[in-house]
C-alpha cells in the first residue's frame, strides 16, 4: 500500500513552530542586543542583504554558515554565543557571554559587533541594549544595585515566573546609546527558564519600539488631518447654507476624498502593525507572570502609564481618519446627488427651450413654404402666359392669367405638401 501524500507544506509549517528557540544562559553573564530596521518599506526589503551582514559578521569572527534562506542562527561565535533571527521588518542580533565585567553595563560589551561592520548595516539601528544577568537572593541589595544602575523615576522592576527570578529596566537609553536590561537570578533557575526571560525581555523592548513607531506617523498626520477636517466643515457648511457653486464644491470635496485615501492607504500598514506589536508587548509581559518587588512599579504599571497613552492616541487617530474618509465620501454623495438634480433641471430647460425653437422653425417653415408656393406659381404663370399667348385667341389675358395662377398654384402646394409629408 502506498503511503498517503504529504502537503507540500507540512514539513515546513510544523518546523516552523521550532525555528526560533530560546537561549541556554548559564550565570553570570552578559549581553549585547541590537535590532536593525530598514527606515523605509521594511516589510519588503531586500532579504539577501540582511543575510550578507550576518554572514559578513560570522566571517569575522570565522564561525560556520547556516542554512541558505534560514530565518534563524544559533551557534558559538568566539568566545560569545550569538542569536539571529530575521522578522517582518527587521532583524535582530543577541550576543551572549560568560562572566561579568567589571563595570555594569560596560559600552565595551557592544564592541561584539563591530563599529566597521554596524556602519554596513542594511538598515539602521531600531534599539539597542546590554544584558546584565547576575546571581542575587537577597532584596536589600538588589534595590542598592538598582539605585546605581538606572533612573529611579522611570524604573521597573519585578518578580517573574514564581519569583525564580527578578528583572528590571528603566527603558531610557544610557549615554553609551544602548537600553539597560538586568536580571537577577535565584540560585534554582534552569539555564533554559533564564533564555525564557531574557529573551521575552528583549521582545518587549523591540515590539514597544516598533509600536512607537505608529504614534510617529499619527503625531506626522495629524496636522494635515486637522486641516483637512476644517476645510471639509467648511464644505459641508457652504452645502447647507444655500446655493453655491456645487460643481466648484464637489472639485474640492472630491480631492479632500483623494488626499484622505492616500494618507489612509499610506498609513494603514503602519496602524494594524502597531495594534499587532502592541499584543505582543502585552502578551509577553503578561507570561513573565509578574509580581511586585519591594513597592516599585511593575513593567505592566509602566507600560499602563507611558505604553498605553500612546497606543490609545495611534488608535484614535485612525479611528478619526477613517470617519473622516467616510464623512467626505458621504459629503460627495449628496453633493453628487446635487448636482445631478441641478443637471436635470438644466437639461429639462433646455428641452423646453428647443421645443420652443422647433416649435419657430416650424412656424417659419410653413412661412417660407407659403412664400415659396407664391414665388413659384408667380413665375410658373408668367411662363405659361408668355409660352401659350399666341393660343389665347379673342379670350381676355386676365381671365386666362386667373385660370393658371388658380391650377398652378394648386399644383405647387400640393407638391410641397407631398415633399413635407416624405421628409418627416
Amino acid at each position: 500500500m502506498a503511503p498517503i501524500e504529504d502537503h507540500p507544506l507540512r514539513y515546513k509549517l510544523s518546523n516552523e513552530l521550532h525555528a526560533r528557540p530560546f537561549p541556554t544562559l548559564d550565570v553570570p553573564c552578559v549581553g549585547a542586543y541590537l535590532a536593525i530596521k530598514k527606515a523605509e518599506d521594511a516589510a519588503s526589503r531586500d532579504r539577501d542583504a540582511d543575510w550578507t551582514h550576518l554572514i559578513a559578521l560570522l566571517d569575522r569572527y570565522g564561525a560556520p554558515h547556516p542554512a541558505a534562506g534560514a530565518t534563524h542562527y544559533y551557534g558559538k561565535v568566539g568566545r560569545y554565543w550569538l542569536k539571529w533571527e530575521s522578522h517582518t521588518e527587521f532583524v535582530t542580533f543577541t550576543a551572549f557571554e560568560d562572566g561579568l565585567s567589571e563595570r555594569p553595563f560596560d559600552p565595551a560589551e557592544f564592541e561584539v559587533f563591530p563599529e566597521e561592520w554596524l556602519d554596513e548595516a542594511p538598515g539602521v539601528r531600531l534599539t539597542s541594549a546590554l544584558i546584565r544577568v547576575v546571581q542575587e537572593q537577597e532584596d536589600a541589595k538588589i534595590a542598592e544595585v538598582l539605585e546605581d544602575w538606572f533612573v529611579s523615576e522611570s524604573l521597573a522592576v519585578n518578580w517573574v515566573l514564581d519569583k525564580t527570578a527578578v528583572t528590571a529596566a528603566d527603558f531610557r537609553i544610557d549615554p553609551a546609546g544602548h537600553m539597560r536590561l538586568a536580571v537577577f537570578v535565584q540560585p534554582d533557575t534552569g539555564a533554559r527558564r533564564l533564555g525564557r526571560i531574557v529573551q521575552r525581555l528583549c521582545e518587549i523592548e523591540t515590539y514597544k519600539s516598533m509600536s512607537m513607531l505608529g504614534l510617529a506617523r499619527a503625531r506626522d498626520i495629524s496636522k494635515r488631518m486637522t486641516e483637512i477636517d476644517e476645510e471639509l466643515l467648511r464644505l459641508v457648511d457652504d452645502m447647507s447654507g444655500g446655493p453655491s457653486d456645487a460643481e466648484s464644491t464637489l472639485t474640492k470635496l472630491l480631492s479632500l476624498s483623494a488626499e484622505l485615501e492616500n494618507m489612509s492607504a499610506k498609513a494603514a500598514f503602519r496602524f494594524s502593525a502597531t495594534r499587532a506589536y502592541e499584543a505582543i508587548v502585552t502578551q509577553r509581559i503578561d507570561v513573565l507572570r509578574e509580581e511586585r518587588f519591594l513597592g516599585r512599579q511593575t513593567f505592566s504599571e509602566f507600560m499602563m502609564r507611558r505604553f498605553d497613552p500612546a497606543m490609545r492616541t495611534v488608535q484614535a487617530t485612525e479611528r478619526r481618519l477613517r470617519g473622516m474618509s467616510d464623512r467626505a465620501l458621504r459629503a460627495g454623495d449628496l453633493l453628487r446627488t446635487r448636482v445631478d438634480v441641478e443637471r436635470q433641471s438644466q437639461n429639462q430647460k433646455l428641452l423646453e427651450s428647443m421645443d420652443r425653437r422647433a416649435d419657430l422653425q416650424l412656424r417659419l417653415q410653413k412661412t417660407v413654404e407659403g412664400f415659396s408656393t407664391v414665388a413659384i406659381t408667380y413665375y410658373a404663370v408668367s411662363l405659361l402666359m408668355y409660352l401659350a399667348a399666341p393660343t389665347f385667341g379673342a379670350l381676355p389675358k386676365a381671365l386666362v392669367g386667373a385660370a393658371l395662377t388658380v391650377l398652378v398654384g394648386g399644383i405647387v402646394y400640393l407638391s410641397v405638401r407631398r415633399m413635407r409629408k416624405a421628409l418627416e
